[in-house]
C-alpha cells in the first residue's frame, strides 16, 4: 500500500472507528457529531474516537442531544477563567523549576515568560526528523494496540513500524481491516513537510 509520489493523505486531527471501519475524520466537533448520529442509527454499535496527535482514545460523553454533547466539549474550557490572556490564546499554567532556573530566567530580557516562550519556540524549530519519526511511531503504536492488538501479525507489524520499514509494515498488516491498516500507516509514516 503506497501512495503516489510516496505522499500519504493528510492526517486529520481526530478519527472515529466502529467495528474496524472509519466513521469520520476531521475536527473534534465534526467527528463527535458523526459518531453521535452513527450510534443513534446503530444502537448496538459502539465507537472510539482517536486523537491523531497521540493515537490515544478520546473519551466523550454522548448522553443527551447533539447540542448537549457539543456543549460539553467546550463548556468547562470556555467557562474557565484563569491567568494569562485568553483572548490572545494565552493560558496560564504552572511550571515547576529549581531556584537556579528562576534566577537565570529573571536575568533574561523580557522576563521569565518571554524567555520560556523563546526557548520553547527554538526547541520546536530545532526538533529533529528523528524525534518527529519517533512521535509518529508512538502514535501509530497507540492506535494499533487499541484497534489491532489482537489481530494476526500485530507484533511483527510493530517491529516493522519501529524499524521504519514501511513495506514490512504493509506486508504484515495485509489481513487487517483496510481502514485500520490505512490509518495506522498514516499515523506511523507520515511526517510533516518540514521533517522530510
Amino acid at each position: 500500500m503506497f501512495w503516489a509520489d510516496n505522499k500519504m493523505p493528510d492526517v486529520q486531527p481526530f478519527a472515529a472507528f466502529s467495528a474496524g471501519h472509519l466513521i469520520a475524520e476531521g475536527e473534534l466537533r465534526t467527528v463527535v457529531l458523526a459518531v453521535k448520529r452513527h450510534i443513534a442509527r446503530n444502537t448496538d454499535d459502539s465507537a472510539l474516537i482517536f486523537d491523531n496527535a497521540t493515537g490515544r482514545v478520546t473519551d466523550i460523553d454522548f448522553r443527551g442531544s447533539e447540542d448537549e454533547v457539543l456543549a460539553r466539549l467546550t463548556g468547562p474550557l470556555a467557562d474557565k477563567r484563569g491567568r494569562g490572556r485568553p483572548k490572545l490564546g494565552v493560558v496560564g499554567k504552572e511550571v515547576t523549576l529549581l531556584p537556579r532556573h528562576w534566577e537565570w530566567l529573571a536575568t533574561q530580557p523580557g522576563g521569565a515568560s518571554v524567555a520560556l516562550r523563546r526557548l520553547v519556540d527554538e526547541a520546536r524549530r530545532n526538533k529533529s526528523a528523528e524525534g518527529q519519526q519517533r512521535a509518529a511511531q508512538n502514535r501509530a503504536y497507540q492506535f494499533a494496540a487499541t484497534m489491532a492488538g489482537d489481530l494476526p501479525g500485530f507484533e511483527e507489524a510493530m517491529r516493522a513500524l519501529f524499524s521504519n520499514d514501511k513495506a514490512g509494515f504493509d506486508q504484515r498488516t495485509v489481513s487487517w481491516p483496510e481502514d485500520i491498516r490505512v490509518h495506522a500507516m498514516k499515523l506511523g509514516f507520515e511526517l510533516p513537510e518540514e521533517a522530510v
